[in-house]
């Protein structure tokens, strides 16, 4: 990361700390209080003037009970995500790998585009406890297994299930299949 690069992200987490906080009609006193890190310290986060740690980060998302990434959200009445374009996540046999769409620090949502490799079985971890997860096939076919019970969604289809349970997306085809996933926590 360039130096203007690493300047840019301390301005936008102390940006979007001060916006979260502000939501929460929480003081700095407060702040301080919820999460373990000084008064003082959280104000020069928000000016920008000192490179927070990771440690002090999670506390801070922890304290106030948001995603770590939603720290590091830039506010837009806009946002556009490409695909192929940003931050891209593989998964240990490069099966699977998921983008994330858009990050939002005032809600519970996620959501982003995955994509599962030919003739590939992916079984994700259990999610958060009263986790919904919403899927749309949006190339290809896959099959969802939820618990024990099997869906084949074809193009354009879409399931919604719980996820804090066993599942599982299985791709019997020679070609890539694209979803995109809404994960809903707490619902």
């Amino acid at each position: 990361m360039a130096m203007d690069d690493s300047k840019q992200v301390v301005l936008q987490v102390g940006t979007a700390l001060k916006k979260v906080r502000k939501e929460k009609q929480l003081s700095l006193e407060d702040l301080a209080g919820i999460t373990g890190v000084s008064k003082l310290t959280l104000g020069n986060i928000e000016r920008g003037e000192t490179n927070p740690t990771l440690g002090m980060l999670w506390k801070i998302s922890k304290g106030l009970s948001i995603p770590l990434l939603a720290l590091f959200s830039e506010e837009s009445n806009v946002s556009l995500s490409r695909a192929g374009e940003g931050l891209r996540i593989t998964g240990d046999q490069k099966t699977w790998s998921v983008e994330p769409i858009f990050q939002h620090a005032s809600n519970d949502t996620e959501m982003c585009r995955a994509y599962l490799q030919p003739n590939c079985t992916y079984q994700p971890e259990e999610h958060h406890h009263n986790t919904t997860e919403i899927v749309t096939v949006m190339t290809g076919a896959v099959t969802i297994k939820v618990n024990e019970e099997t869906y084949l969604l074809n193009q354009y289809d879409s399931i919604s299930f719980r996820a804090d349970g066993t599942h599982a997306y299985i791709n019997n085809t020679n070609d890539v299949a694209v979803l995109h996933i809404l994960l809903k926590y707490g619902v």
